[in-house]
């Protein structure tokens, strides 16, 4: 099975202060909902998850993370396939809202362990001009309250390296370190940096 995932999760970006805009109304003027996706999300799903993956350009090794483990570009047929495994279980796929308008979403695959299954998430991103208003802390609690229902033995994300607004953020929400990746670029292809 495939790892891949999209960064973004938080942002270092102060709290929104109600001007700016989500949809036609300030992002602070409603309450976040999560819900799970629908195949009539598809195009906003997709829109996030180019938007999620045009980030990891401008992030400390974003750039071996896009090579190995981010979903492709397009993201529409890894969207398709990850709303129809949702039909059976094997993918949790959530859009986060403001209103009726998506701003985010979340995915994490329920993967086989030696032991309980674990829920990955493998995605997990917030459009910037709708971060710190609890949209991203409301898909974290349902990806863990779905992962528990699926019998789930624990739930694991990943953050890049020097990304301490979401490695703050996962350890807000329960989540430890317990392994660190190292790298070392031995081509021009791929760099260490962004």
């Amino acid at each position: 099975h495939d790892r891949r995932s999209s960064t973004g999760f938080v942002s270092s970006r102060p709290r929104p202060t109600g001007t700016e805009i989500v949809g036609s109304s300030p992002a602070s003027s409603y309450r976040p909902l999560v819900r799970p996706a629908e195949l009539a999300d598809r195009d906003a799903l997709v829109s996030l998850a180019e938007t999620a993956l045009a980030q990891l350009d401008n992030q400390r090794g974003g750039d071996v993370f896009r090579h190995r483990d981010a979903r492709p570009s397009p993201a529409g047929p890894t969207i398709d396939a990850e709303l129809a495994a949702a039909m059976t279980g094997d993918v949790i796929v959530l859009v986060g809202c403001l209103g009726a308008v998506p701003v985010g979403y979340a995915v994490a695959t329920v993967e086989a362990t030696r032991s309980l299954p674990l829920a990955v998430i493998t995605d997990l991103f917030v459009l910037p001009e709708a971060r710190r208003v609890g949209v991203g802390r409301a898909m974290i609690d349902s990806l863990v309250e779905r992962a528990t229902a699926a019998g789930c033995g624990g739930i694991q994300a990943e953050a890049l390296p020097g990304d301490r607004d979401t490695k703050n953020f996962f350890e807000a929400s329960g989540l430890v370190a317990r392994k660190i990746t190292v790298h070392r670029t031995l081509t021009s292809g791929i760099s260490d940096d962004a």
